[in-house]
């Protein structure tokens, strides 16, 4: 494939699509394609499935808070689809590029099947964790309206996560988890770093915002 010429037509195509949410841009479509080319390169595969999957894996936005979010990735697999078919790209490739994106998701709940759904899921996950998932992770909350943490209970210690209204609690509902779901060596690898920076940053604000934590006197 003539990598540059279709990395032009995504970029053009995404151009021209509804912006996301902030954790959802451009900038996060090019690392999703960074880590699946990293990915890619140590599982020993091309990249004719993984690059327009990467590129176009997040090419319909649908709102954290839609009804439909579930169905998010399925319906960004269709419309990249559509894309690639009026672009004549290669048909050997749709299915398994559809399948790719569908499965991504963390909130589809899809199996992946192939080695090709498997990296783009592990790549897309890993962006939400270390220093940039962390930054995502705030920013989003602030899009949302969020507050930082909860009052009384910060740390989930004693009640279920409430990510719709905490900032914090997104790590327990779903960050701390993705480490578990990595279906890849390099992306289990990748992924334990970046949620050891996640601990390591819930310990200082546990720290920093718990009287019961702070050095007693002598």
């Amino acid at each position: 494939m003539n990598e540059a010429h279709w990395t032009d037509l995504f970029r053009s195509f995404l151009a021209t699509q509804e912006e996301g949410d902030p954790a959802h841009d451009l900038q996060h479509i090019e690392r999703v394609v960074l880590n699946t080319r990293q990915l890619a390169k140590a599982e020993n595969l091309g990249l004719e499935i993984l690059l327009p999957a990467a590129w176009l894996h997040d090419c319909l936005h649908v709102a954290k808070d839609s009804p439909l979010r579930s169905k998010a990735s399925v319906l960004a697999a269709d419309h990249a689809i559509a894309f690639l078919r009026k672009h004549d790209y290669p048909s050997e490739h749709l299915d398994a590029i559809h399948h790719a994106i569908e499965a991504h998701s963390f909130s589809a709940q899809i199996t992946p099947r192939t080695i090709e759904a498997k990296v783009l899921q592990d790549a897309d996950r890993i962006d939400a964790l270390g220093a940039v998932g962390l930054s995502r992770c705030l920013m989003l909350g602030g899009h949302m309206g969020s507050s930082l943490m909860n009052p009384e209970d910060p740390f989930c210690e004693s009640r279920p996560p409430d990510d719709a209204n905490f900032c914090v609690d997104h790590f327990f509902a779903k960050l701390l988890t993705l480490e578990s779901t990595m279906q890849t060596v390099a992306g289990r690898a990748l992924a334990k770093e970046r949620s050891d920076f996640l601990r390591q940053f819930l310990d200082q604000l546990k720290k920093e915002t718990c009287l019961d934590s702070a050095p007693k006197e002598a």
